[in-house]
């Protein structure tokens, strides 16, 4: 069995309803979490969105501010949704699920007073950046270039 829990895991997931941050520098750049690298989440050591599950008695966006003072002790001024993805795991023997992307903007003063809570590690990344590492979630990934690349959309 691989040492890496990415491949070598055999812990049960369960899918989730979740929220996600595009959370844009004011110089473009995009603050990322390196997720931990534990065999009971979603894509151990990989790079990811900051956010998470949505509990049963929130809404989305209430999730999103939760998520990202637990996770940075940052407080969301501002967030608007980009996107949802829809995940039918009904072949897994899970729900069908969403997970919401929030533009949500941060000023570098903002950045600098983020305190990594949870995950192994905190970077600010261009698109370029992000979307050449080689471990990023492929939803994210998705959603970043999406996000990235709006402009081609309009």
């Amino acid at each position: 069995m691989s040492s890496d829990p990415f491949f070598g895991a055999t812990e049960p997931l369960r899918a989730a309803n979740a929220v996600a941050a595009l959370l844009m520098l004011d110089d473009g750049r995009y603050v990322m979490q390196l997720r931990d690298s534990i065999p009971d989440i979603f894509y151990p050591g990989h790079w990811g969105c900051f956010g998470g599950a949505v509990d049963h008695d929130e809404e989305p966006a209430q999730a999103l501010k939760r998520e990202l003072k637990e996770e940075l002790a940052f407080n969301v001024e501002e967030a608007r949704e980009f996107t949802r993805f829809y995940f039918d795991l009904s072949g897994l023997g899970q729900p069908k699920v969403f997970r919401i992307y929030y533009e949500v903007p941060a000023t570098l003063d903002a950045f600098s007073r983020m305190v990594l809570r949870e995950g192994a590690e905190l970077r600010a990344f261009t698109g370029v950046e992000i979307l050449k590492q080689p471990r990023v979630t492929p939803y994210d990934a998705f959603a970043i270039w999406l996000h990235w690349k709006r402009l081609r959309f309009a």
